[in-house]
């Protein structure tokens, strides 16, 4: 019989900032013991690091543009193939809970606020889900608002949000009476980072350790501390959250745990995602199946998961072999909004080398991932290094 396979998908939550991957800020028991079980891509990137661009990526298998997604407010087109399609014409029954970012949406409301919260998703942009639930956007990280197959108009459910969107999940998908897929789609740890995170108190901004990255002293320091203040009380509630809503599913259901995008948090000055720099394109990467387990260290992207669930569809246990290769990553267009990155770019990431290409093609950044990690020295103009980047110029566009 097809096993179940669910994605539970954050947002903002930066591949750094878990205790399995080293973290002394995190707390996230539950995220620890899913790595231990399961396999751990430590390698993982968001083709695109923005929420709208990554979805469309994750849901299509294909990178945005090409999935009809290039500005920040392009929805998915109506009729777009998707992995619900996928997974339906394998007879499994498809489900989307938790926050959308895909559908049309009104460029002059405030992207903060109930009037995203309660836009009301049509049909027709659901993405062919069989059974859909969820919302727009709206960033209200307590007492969200949900509308879907089973609630024509949005009804506010009190509550924090990971709670809301997993426990309605669980309940849901527990019922279902044949082999489904499943996607929890959550914007925690996104921002605000003030809100209260289910009872947890942000950290003391004065104990956490910061990465090499981020200047000392001054006003960067200081925002860095305030903001993953409350990001890590965020990430504890939301860890909590995933560790019930997994508890509930039947113990071969294939789990997918991972993020559409990072956060920058003062690293080379820098805040919010967009950029090309680890913090922002890294993300979390955790596969629970059966006879599965360790460590993976090959690239791997957000767009591969599609062909896994597929993989996983037709009874083919374990892991899809893959080489040794690249990620391709990039901005298809900027997002003009506070702190996100001022550009266009794309760019590739192995094991050990990244290079990233303005939107004329001339190198704009390139690091020695082995030996500077922290991306401390941009070898774009290193003229021993020329060989290395035009070799790997033809990946960015292949």
């Amino acid at each position: 019989m097809p096993r179940n396979i669910l994605w539970i998908v954050t947002t903002q939550w930066r591949a750094q900032a878990s205790g399995y991957s080293g973290d002394p800020n995190a707390r996230t028991p539950r995220l620890d013991a899913l790595a231990a079980a399961g396999v751990n891509f430590t390698q993982a990137v968001t083709p695109h690091p923005f929420g709208p661009f990554a979805r469309a990526a994750l849901l299509t298998g294909i990178e945005s543009p090409r999935n009809g997604v290039r500005d920040y407010f392009d929805p998915l087109p109506p009729g777009t193939r998707t992995i619900a399609h996928e997974m339906r014409e394998r007879s499994y029954l498809t489900a989307f809970f938790g926050k959308w970012h895909l559908s049309r949406r009104d460029s002059a409301a405030r992207l903060t606020g109930e009037d995203h919260a309660r836009a009301v998703v049509p049909p027709g942009y659901r993405g062919g889900f069989d059974f859909w639930e969820g919302f727009e956007s709206g960033f209200l990280l307590n007492d969200p608002w949900l509308h879907g197959t089973l609630l024509p108009e949005p009804v506010r459910f009190e509550g924090y949000q990971s709670d809301v969107v997993c426990g309605r999940a669980g309940s849901m998908i527990g019922a279902f009476d044949r082999p489904w897929f499943a996607v929890v789609s959550l914007e925690a740890p996104h921002p605000p980072y003030g809100a209260p995170a289910a009872g947890i108190p942000a950290s003391d901004p004065g104990k956490l350790v910061l990465r090499g990255n981020v200047p000392a002293g001054g006003g960067v320091e200081a925002r860095s501390r305030a903001d993953l203040s409350g990001y890590y009380s965020h990430i504890e509630a939301t860890d909590r959250a995933i560790g019930r809503l997994v508890d509930g599913v039947p113990p071969e259901t294939a789990v997918v745990v991972t993020s559409v995008h990072g956060d920058m948090h003062g690293s080379h000055g820098l805040f919010r995602k967009g950029w090309p720099h680890e913090e922002s394109i890294r993300v979390p990467l955790l596969v629970r199946i059966p006879g599965s387990a360790g460590r993976d260290d090959r690239p791997i992207s957000l767009v591969d998961l599609p062909g896994m669930a597929a993989r996983w569809a037709e009874g083919r246990d374990g892991l899809p072999p893959r080489p040794a290769g690249a990620a391709r990553i990039s901005m298809p267009s900027v997002v003009r909004l506070p702190d996100q990155c001022d550009r266009v770019w794309a760019g590739v990431r192995t094991r050990a080398r990244k290079l990233v290409l303005n939107a004329d093609g001339s190198p704009w950044l390139y690091f020695d991932l082995e030996d500077d990690p922290l991306e401390l020295r941009n070898l774009a103009a290193d003229r021993s290094r020329a060989s290395e980047i035009a070799g790997l110029s033809a990946s960015v566009s292949r």
